[in-house]
């Protein structure tokens, strides 16, 4: 139907001259019946339909839910804001509710963080045509309808008490429908307390704001000082070459498809042979600090880690980087994804220039970390931390992550929109990156290599959280911590020291990779790298520090 026949058709619809509340009263109950279909779905799951106490259930949530969204919305309407604040309703309860069903996804504060931190080519990658048919009908159709509406005016006076009387209505109707569903829905909220995450758009509207709030909290001028006695341990009075570490940030992978694991084809497969055949320390059971890159990259390098998480206080905090900086390390910040998230505070942040045969005008591949590090190495006298960045295997266009000649499971989802591919093929492009991050890794490796006649090198590679890819209709990341599967909080850790590291350190590898068998998290990144950088301060903990039994 083009413009025309719209126009033609909006034109023959009738008007309807109506008040300020009961249009938002008429929205309201869009949102509740329309809009939550999400919430619904998991709040309904497992009830006996033909039960009284389900209809109770349904009839009292209804209720309570149209309440909190007639006074979320009449609050800030009047005569000529109503129509705009309904619009950026609709379109936020919209949006969020294409995103919620097609990946399962919870709309919380750190979800929102994400959201407006996304960088412009990941939003393209998250607007695929399938949102079309959904806007067509949950925000196309509505505001169509609102066009027809006209809003009767009134005097102030008598607008105000209308307003206050309406207020007064819908408190009630509330409290009725908390009654009436009372013991449900306490018991659903006790124990399953994220689902009211999923209840649009008062998910969107109070996420936001809580995030908001929390980021003007968390972010000082002057961060709290960690480890003011950072300074070399004794090790480095017997040393007689600099250290060149390079810390590598993963992004997005997750450790059930790290390494030999069944393909969705049931056979073996392995997507680590080149790591594998470079003597690397691999940690079995590694969870992260968060399901998304605004919780864990903060939290990772934190000294509170997840057992003392405060996001307030790890925002507002110094991070390991500062701490090694203070110990009298260059750190450099390498990055080919969307920032630091305020670790790499006041130190050096590199952006690598993007060359054709890398970058597609939009991202490059992670190789282009690499380029300029032996001349960087070369032009360094001093110890080195190189903390390299990755986009990694961030979804959901995977089969952009790698080159052409890691496309080697077959067949891939060749698109953004997952809903054309089968989870099969999700699965096969998501392992192809995983090839690529262990090329990367291979070759950084052999750079490192190169550099041992000046420097004792080391690599640690650690990916920030994991990723759903279709489990029990879960795809991507960023579920609440609380709830969130294996899938999205165990991600792979590895670790590869030079013989001159690891003699100069008194690390014994053979130790190191037992315990590498043994439990671990981001937890322990903090005090394992004060550790294997011997940096004395009374901030490092032996007990988190996973080379502390293995180094004399």
């Amino acid at each position: 139907m083009n413009e025309s026949k719209l126009a033609v058709t909006a034109a023959r619809l009738p008007r309807f001259a109506w008040s300020q509340e009961t249009l938002l009263l008429i929205a309201s109950l869009w949102f509740t019946l329309a809009g939550n279909g999400v919430f619904w779905q998991a709040a309904l799951h497992g009830r006996d339909p033909a039960s009284l106490a389900t209809w109770r259930f349904l009839a009292g949530t209804g209720l309570l839910i149209t309440a909190l969204h007639f006074g979320l919305a009449a609050l800030p309407a009047f005569r000529r804001s109503i129509k705009p604040l309904l619009v950026l309703l609709l379109a936020l309860a919209a949006s969020a509710g294409f995103y919620m069903q097609k990946f399962g996804i919870y709309v919380d504060p750190d979800m929102l963080r994400n959201v407006l931190r996304t960088d412009p080519a990941e939003a393209r990658e998250l607007l695929t045509l399938d949102l079309l048919p959904h806007l067509a009908l949950y925000l196309a159709l509505p505001l169509l309808f609102l066009s027809r509406v006209d809003i009767r005016p009134r005097r102030l006076g008598k607008a105000l008490l209308v307003r206050g009387l309406s207020l007064a209505a819908a408190l009630v109707l509330g409290v009725a429908g908390l009654a009436l569903a009372y013991q449900d829905l306490a018991a659903l909220m006790r124990n399953q307390k994220e689902v009211r995450y999923l209840i649009t758009p008062g998910n969107v509207v109070y996420s936001l704001a809580r995030a908001l709030s929390q980021d003007a909290q968390a972010s000082p001028a002057v961060k709290k000082t960690i480890a003011p006695d950072a300074a070399p341990g004794a090790a480095w009075a017997r040393r007689d070459k600099p250290v060149l570490f390079v810390l590598v940030v993963g992004e997005t992978a997750r450790a059930a498809n790290w390494g030999p694991h069944p393909g969705p084809d049931g056979k073996l497969r392995d997507t680590t042979p080149e790591t594998a055949a470079q003597d690397v320390i691999g940690f079995t059971d590694v969870s992260s600090c968060g399901t998304n890159t605004e919780v864990s990259l903060p939290c990772m390098f934190s000294l509170q880690g997840r057992r003392h998480y405060d996001e307030a206080d790890i925002r507002g905090s110094e991070s390991l980087l500062q701490v090694l900086a203070r110990a009298g390390f260059r750190v450099i910040w390498r990055d080919n994804q969307s920032g630091c998230k305020g670790v790499c505070a006041g130190l050096e942040l590199q952006r690598p220039e993007p060359r054709p045969a890398l970058c597609d005008g939009e991202r490059c591949l992670d190789e282009i970390l690499l380029d300029g590090i032996p001349r960087l190495a070369a032009d360094q006298h001093g110890n080195l931390v190189l903390v390299l960045h990755q986009l990694g295997n961030h979804g959901p266009a995977y089969y952009k992550r790698y080159p052409e000649a890691f496309r080697r499971f077959g067949p891939g989802c060749d698109t953004a929109d997952l809903s054309q591919c089968s989870q099969a093929q999700i699965g096969n492009s998501y392992d192809n990156a995983l090839l690529y991050t262990d090329h990367f890794l291979a070759r950084t490796i052999d750079l490192l290599k190169a550099q041992e006649a000046r420097y004792d090198t080391a690599l640690l590679y650690v990916s920030d959280h994991g990723e759903s890819l279709g489990e029990n209709g879960l795809y991507l990341h960023g579920m609440p911590y609380a709830i969130a599967p294996r899938e999205q909080t165990r991600v792979p850790m590895l670790m590869w020291f030079s013989r001159g590291y690891a003699k100069s350190f008194g690390l014994d590898t053979a130790c190191l990779r037992r315990e590498a068998t043994k439990p671990a998290s981001h937890d322990n990144l903090f005090h394992t790298l004060l550790g294997l950088l011997d940096v004395s301060t009374q901030a490092r903990d032996p007990r988190l520090d996973l080379s502390a039994p293995c180094r004399s």
